[in-house]
């Protein structure tokens, strides 16, 4: 007898756990409190690079990223899902001078005059703001929550990595490269003028060899 009670016991435990699991799955009970404990390493210095990069521009960008996973035949609420991710972040444009060769800068006899070919300005990898980019709404079905419990990770990186597409599209659209080298020449202008010199910038990426 007291063995069977035992046993009714753990069966209703266990029926009252899978219950609440699915309410709290459904939104309908808050989720269980958890904590969080950090013993991550302090960081390692691994390499020291010097940068021939003169950044002449930066532009601050916001996009919305929408994505929808629709599962064909499914109804919404049990396998679906649709994400509205609000992601903020910088680019930045500049000139390498790494590669810039001694006859991209031709300087007169009479050392009053240079010509200049500047390389053309490239655009860094995007900047995310983390604390500016956030899931703004999220619809589920109710596959899709169970499998969330373990690939919540992954769906994240998802929306960072279309966050930085974006931004770096919008960065390419907005003159943000033209800008940059338009910065360069008066930069270089106002430091040769000062030395006594004129300056002349000359159309290509590079003078040839």
């Amino acid at each position: 007898m007291k063995t069977r009670w035992v046993r009714y016991g753990a069966l209703g435990l266990a029926a009252a756990l899978v219950i609440a699991a699915v309410l709290q799955i459904a939104g309908l009970i808050p989720r269980f409190g958890t904590s969080t404990i950090d013993r991550s390493q302090p960081a390692v210095l691994q390499a020291v690079r010097d940068l021939s990069q003169y950044h002449a521009a930066a532009g601050d960008y916001q996009v919305v990223v929408d994505i929808e996973h629709d599962v064909s035949w499914v109804p919404s609420v049990i396998a679906g899902e649709r994400t509205l991710f609000v992601a903020a972040g910088s680019v930045d444009a500049y000139i390498d001078f790494g590669h810039f060769a001694e006859n991209n800068m031709i300087v007169s006899q009479d050392r009053k005059s240079v010509e200049i070919w500047l390389p053309n300005a490239q655009l860094a990898k995007p900047n995310l703001n983390h604390e500016r980019s956030y899931v703004y709404s999220q619809e589920r079905g109710l596959l899709d929550k169970l499998s969330a419990l373990v690939a919540e990770p992954q769906q994240q990186q998802q929306f960072y990595v279309t966050a930085e597409q974006k931004i770096a599209e919008a960065a390419h659209k907005s003159g943000l490269p033209d800008r940059a080298k338009e910065n360069t020449k008066s930069m270089l202008t106002g430091m040769l003028q000062a030395l006594g010199f004129t300056v002349t910038f000359k159309d290509g990426p590079v003078k040839p060899a």
